[in-house]
């Protein structure tokens, strides 16, 4: 593949596959998204066209320049579409295939936290109903039940009693077979952007449910995302250095985003990255890049030009 200038303009980086949509169970989120980061990249002037891959196939995705990804959840965000389009040759926006596959897997995440020691808070993956008492006696209560490889808080459930347990770990096997029991952190919930490198704004998430469901994620309005977020400097700086050493140390690159809970001592705790995070009008990123000063249009151009880095290794 040929370079490309250093500071490339809308016509350099040619046709441009905004993929959204696909088979996993957040697509009507990646269609929302994709939307927004589409309509952003046009009136930039980028020759950019929407691209479902449950629709259109792969193949298609060959006759395309660079590929903005959209897409959440298993199939889009986990380094199976990133590494197609590695064989395809076509550069892509984000995270590589290691990157994005460790950050889909709460699990790797967490271990390759701990071995940094990072703080993650703790966890199991019981491989069957039996063990979940014993789950439950090293754990406590109350536990928060999340599928192993899935976004959006998709079959998440908080636990508070011992009933509640084995209810919440079926649930989450619908989306998939393995499935994370996390001891629950009682605290203030933070999210941290990640842009190219640079942390953005911390925003605390003050939430009207238990906790930041797929409801307060996308729908309620009674949501409130806190910029300022109310830390002193030195934490929020201390919170970003996190922030990214954690995103660093999944491989993960371009953007994406870290979220985590801070206990009443003032200790943050890790829950996971994202490395394709929401682009909705209800979506944390868009919303610390406006309070940094950077607004939706040039976000997804930003977010674009981590393709063209992408290309330039290839």
């Amino acid at each position: 593949m040929t370079h490309e200038p250093r500071h490339p303009d809308a016509a350099a980086l040619g046709r441009v596959a905004v993929l959204m949509g696909g088979t996993s169970a957040e697509r009507s989120i990646s269609l929302a998204s994709g939307s927004a980061c589409l309509a952003a990249l046009q009136r930039r002037g980028v020759q950019a066209e929407a691209y479902d891959p449950a629709r259109h196939g792969m193949s298609g995705l060959a006759d395309y320049d660079r590929a903005f990804i959209a897409l959440h959840g298993p199939g889009g965000e986990d380094g199976v579409m990133q590494g197609a389009l590695e064989a395809l040759g076509v550069p892509y926006t984000g995270a590589g295939v290691l990157g994005s596959a460790l950050g889909m897997d709460k699990l790797r995440s967490k271990q390759i936290w701990q071995a940094m020691g990072l703080s993650t808070p703790a966890f199991r993956v019981p491989q069957t109903a039996e063990s979940l008492p014993a789950v439950l006696e090293a754990l406590g209560l109350p536990l928060f039940v999340k599928p192993l490889r899935e976004g959006s808080s998709l079959g998440t459930t908080r636990v508070t009693t011992a009933a509640e347990l084995e209810p919440a770990w079926r649930a989450a096997q619908a989306f998939g077979h393995e499935v994370l029991i996390e001891r629950c952190i009682e605290g203030r919930e933070y999210t941290v952007g990640i842009l190219d490198g640079e942390a953005l704004p911390a925003i605390r998430i003050e939430v009207a449910a238990d906790f930041y469901d797929f409801e307060a994620k996308y729908r309620s309005e009674a949501t409130r995302m806190d910029i300022p977020s109310g830390l002193s400097r030195k934490a929020e700086t201390q919170l970003a250095a996190l922030a990214l050493q954690a995103f660093a140390a999944l491989d993960a690159s371009g953007w994406g985003r870290v979220d985590v809970m801070t206990d009443a001592a003032g200790e943050h705790w890790l829950l996971e990255v994202n490395t394709v995070p929401g682009m909705t009008d209800h979506s944390l990123v868009p919303a610390a890049a406006k309070a940094r000063g950077i607004d939706m249009d040039e976000l997804v151009w930003r977010i674009l030009l981590t393709s063209w880095r992408h290309g330039e290794t290839q």
